[in-house]
């Protein structure tokens, strides 16, 4: 099993700057892809920014310039910096983590979700 941890979320000012981290915990992880999406009420969940092996990174146009998207390999965790930012971004982020892992000597792949943590920018 792989199980996701996200922190970081929060009330800000539009303008403001948030951190959001998100940690893949399991047994020998080997991560593809890490990618934030988001959610606001009445709508449905959005990709904002993913990050795959090669660093390679795609942004939704909405957050380009203002989001920034990291990992640490050696942690296995994602960070999502926002600067800059508005009411519309207000939302609960989400990561998605995707990737191997090992129980006992069979090798899995998993898709695993954070639980999701509220962001609320305040004009």
């Amino acid at each position: 099993q792989v199980q996701l941890e996200e922190s970081g979320g929060g009330l800000v000012q539009a303008g403001g700057s948030l951190r959001l981290s998100c940690a893949a915990s399991g047994n020998r992880l080997s991560i593809n892809a890490m990618e934030w999406y988001r959610q606001a009420p009445g709508k449905q969940r959005e990709l904002v920014v993913g990050i795959s092996r090669d660093d390679s990174t795609n942004y939704a146009d909405s957050v380009k310039g203002r989001f920034t998207i990291s990992r640490d390999n050696a942690m296995n965790t994602v960070y999502l910096q926002m600067n800059s930012l508005k009411p519309e971004d207000t939302a609960v982020y989400y990561c998605n983590v995707r990737g191997t892992y090992y129980t006992g000597f069979l090798q899995r792949a998993f898709d695993s979700w954070g639980q999701g943590t509220q962001v609320t920018v305040s004009s």
